[in-house]
């Protein structure tokens, strides 16, 4: 199965390369197939590609859902 996850632009490095944060974690990601990135945008990445913008809201709430889905995984 494959995911693609929300995570927000912190800043762009050049036309083809942002600096994103991903679950806490700063990663650079490609971003050629995607117009107009500016930082603060929330992107789709997959495989370290961003694929699409999205909303605020709903990178938000999908952050959060996975976030509750890894924590079902401590639960003994």
């Amino acid at each position: 199965m494959c995911l693609a996850i929300p995570a927000e632009v912190i800043e762009v490095l050049d036309e083809d390369v942002a600096l994103m944060e991903i679950g806490g974690a700063r990663k650079q990601v490609n971003i050629s197939l995607v117009d107009d990135v500016s930082t603060g945008d929330y992107l789709l990445v997959h495989a370290g590609f961003a694929i699409e913008k999205v909303d605020e809201g709903e990178a938000r709430k999908t952050m959060e859902l996975l976030e509750e889905l890894a924590r079902l995984d401590e639960v003994p």
